[in-house]
């Protein structure tokens, strides 16, 4: 059938396993099919081919919408524990055919049809048979959602099945699944149900894929007539109702019966409400920002803000309670109204929690009208993430991260074809006689492109002289680089990785002995171990902007005297890149001490880490920086910002990409260096200034009984200066921190 077996999407069949019958199994499978139908119970086996396909392995077991044609009244797949199928694939024989082709009954006679024999007394079908065409489409419409872990068991083990309560009961329930073994290696089904809405399906597998380990799961949308007719019940592992519309008393009942059967729902603004809970209307509520106190596990409360649906839960009467009504989240207010439960339903250990707060909104969506509401959720994001997790979590699945991506290789390039040749003349000349430049944190290894990253020790990165082929323009253009670059020195040489640990360790072996000229580089997709000031771990997801650029500055230079101010330039340098765009201009970026990026006074968005190293009269710096473009979740980036200001102002800004900015960046930071140089701390402060957070707030010092004090600004070594009653005093940036929420500048404990 591999020839002429259609899915959606293009999918193929992966597999067809045989399973050969001995002639005893067979006629003890077909007495006991025999008597099954005699006692008119709901499990059928029907007799099965010699040697024939008894199962097909489908390379995504989800449900999908297929529509087949003539299907047998008595084809049925029946549902069993342990997602083990019985596949009904004939009816009763049918009576003797007489035109050419066509075959007989299942009694043993020689059919017209040359070629078309009954081997063994059963049906051997072909394409050219009606009767064929009909058993083939009813065998592919009760395998579809077949897999490895789900073929019938072999005959001469299928003792364990009897017709009896005790096994009926067996059948029906499969409690306790939290990840079932899957021995074919294919993750298991979370169904996402949201009506006829695909767009919102959209929504909800995205928000799924950020919460949970993607590698584990397979997320697929159940659409209404599937979730009535097709058989879903048993492969599932999470069933997710988002549905925005009121579900059918059909739908109601099915959801139920997976619940019975020990499934786990997750209810998202859905008016699925199991026996115990009743939903109330409350329409004032609804889209609007509420305060929600959420219990975790641990008994730790969680406060954040998010949207209320407009319903909430009642509790029914003690005596119409079937199972546990836990309250895990509940609204402000005197009525204190319960919005996030968890129930239990039947005896197979079904479990729901259900949401009545909008935990898979995002803070732009249309639902938020206002840039209060968006700046309000916005700085809930993370929590919003938390509570998600935390749910997910005690449902079953797995929330942990898979294993980074292994380092991949590192390339070499240039917006100027005879300065890479340079640099790598010069990297040749400082490779040992194996090949490789070694430093203490990256060792590098000249390669071919025929040589895979796999095939180098671990701790050695593979260093091509060729840009990556396969790397997609969204992610790194070096053409859009070079276009967007104006620089004399800085940021001409690359070395770009889609995966490394750090681009700081990249250059850190090389800077010491690198021509200046060379102004290189290190761009990276993703770092697996990333790192900010003091230690702290930098999460550095697809769609955060991450460059380490090396810089020399002598010492006996404007600069060189007042080297902290290079991380204050460095930040400066970011924001600028950004609001010097013709209509970005006001989009509100802000600096904070020492070395932040900010949304306005709100959130983080991005920040600066730069390493000195002395060597004779030189400062040899790594600055370090990274800053969010397009990765919006869990907190916030550039473009969540853009997506605002187009609903604000009606304006159709396009959203910015990593490489543009990237290339702004270091181009204002070379023109900042140079004025600094050229002029001295003047030369730059009024744009710091103008930028900056910090400008006439009260702070206090050290402690929160620490004295009283008031930000002036920055002295000409780049500290921050406060003023108390007594004395100005200034701050140094390495050992100190700003919490801006408690307005406390404080020890920074690394």
């Amino acid at each position: 059938m591999e020839d002429r077996l259609q899915m959606e999407n293009g999918l193929v069949p992966e597999k067809i396993v045989s399973v050969l019958l001995q002639e005893s199994a067979l006629r003890e499978l077909i007495e006991k099919r025999q008597s099954a139908s005699s006692k008119q119970t709901e499990q059928r086996v029907q007799p099965l081919p010699l040697n024939t396909p008894a199962a097909i392995v489908l390379s995504e077991p989800s449900p999908r919408e297929q529509e087949v044609d003539g299907v047998p009244q008595g084809s049925e797949l029946t549902e069993h524990r342990k997602g083990s199928l019985n596949l009904s694939v004939a009816s009763e024989p049918t009576a003797q055919r007489t035109s050419e082709g066509e075959c007989r009954d299942s009694h043993g006679k020689e059919p017209k049809a040359a070629g078309h024999r009954h081997m063994e007394g059963h049906h051997l079908h072909l394409s050219s048979c009606h009767e064929c065409l009909e058993l083939e489409h009813s065998t592919i419409l009760s395998v579809k959602y077949a897999s490895i872990e789900n073929i019938p068991d072999l005959p001469h083990d299928y003792d364990c099945v009897e017709d009896s309560d005790e096994g009926t009961e067996e059948v029906e329930c499969f409690a306790g699944q939290s990840k079932r073994v899957n021995v074919s290696g294919k993750p298991p089904n979370v169904l996402v149900y949201t009506g006829s809405c695909m767009e919102r399906f959209d929504a909800i597998r995205c928000l799924l894929a950020e919460c949970i380990d993607t590698d584990s799961y397979a997320l697929y949308p159940l659409r209404p007539q599937q979730a009535l007719s097709e058989p879903w019940l048993e492969s599932t592992l999470l069933l997710v109702l988002a549905a925005d519309e009121a579900l059918t008393p059909q739908l109601q009942e099915r959801f139920l019966a997976y619940l019975d059967k020990g499934g786990k729902v997750l209810g998202l603004s859905s008016t699925f409400s199991p026996a115990g809970l009743n939903l109330v209307v409350k329409e004032a509520q609804r889209n609007q920002i509420c305060r929600l106190s959420f219990t975790k596990a641990d008994s730790t409360e969680l406060e954040l803000s998010a949207l209320a649906s407009g319903r909430v839960y009642v509790r029914e009467p003690a005596d119409c309670v079937t199972g546990e009504v836990e309250l895990w989240g509940e609204l402000h207010g005197d009525a204190k109204d319960m919005v996030i439960v968890r129930v239990t339903h039947g005896a197979c250990g079904g479990e729901a929690v259900l949401c009545q707060v909008r935990l898979e909104t995002a803070p732009d969506s249309q639902h938020v009208q206002s840039s209060d509401g968006f700046e309000v959720l916005k700085m809930s994001n993370a929590l919003r993430y938390e509570v998600l997790t935390e749910i997910l979590t005690s449902l079953g699945l797995s929330c942990e991260l898979s294993q980074m991506p292994p380092p991949s290789p590192v390339h070499v390039l240039s917006t100027c074809p005879e300065l890479k040749g340079r640099f790598l003349k010069w990297l040749e000349s400082q490779m040992d006689k194996e090949g490789m430049f070694r430093s203490p944190k990256t060792c590098l290894k000249l390669s071919s492109s025929a040589e895979l990253q796999t095939d180098l020790p671990e701790g050695v990165l593979a260093l091509l002289p060729d840009p990556p082929t396969e790397l997609s323009s969204e992610q790194f253009n070096l053409q859009a680089y070079s276009h967007h670059l104006h620089t004399h020195t800085l940021g001409r040489t690359l070395l770009f990785a889609e995966v490394t640990p750090t681009t700081m360790d990249l250059l850190e072996g090389l800077m010491l002995q690198l021509p200046e000229e060379m102004g290189l580089i290190a761009v990276a997709l993703r770092q697996t171990k990333g790192r900010g000031r003091g230690g702290n771990a930098w999460l550095s997801p697809l769609g955060c902007a991450m460059f380490t650029l090396h810089v020399q500055v002598p010492i006996s230079s404007s600069l060189g005297q007042s080297i902290p101010f290079l991380q204050h330039l460095a930040a400066l340098a970011v924001v600028e890149a950004v609001c010097t765009l013709p209509g970005y201009e006001k989009l509100d970026l802000r600096l904070k001490w020492p070395n932040d990026i900010y949304y306005s006074n709100l959130m983080k968005l991005g920040g600066v880490l730069v390493n000195s190293t002395v060597m004779g009269p030189t400062f040899h710096l790594l600055i370090g920086c990274g800053f969010n473009v397009s990765n919006s979740n869990p907190t916030i980036c550039i473009n969540d910002l853009v997506v605002q200001h187009n609903r604000e102002h009606g304006s159709n800004l396009e959203p910015l990409n990593p490489t543009h900015l990237i290339a702004r960046t270091v181009t204002h930071l070379e023109k900042l260096i140079a004025d600094f140089q050229e002029k001295g701390p003047a030369a730059v402060l009024p744009l710091y200034y103008r930028r900056w957070v910090h400008s006439g707030t009260r702070v206090k010092l050290w402690s929160e009984d620490g004295p009283e004090a008031e930000v002036v600004g920055l002295d000409d070594h780049g500290f921050l200066q406060v003023k108390s009653e007594k004395e100005v005093v200034s701050v140094q940036p390495d050992g100190n921190s700003f919490d801006m929420l408690r307005n406390l500048i404080m020890t920074k404990h690394s």
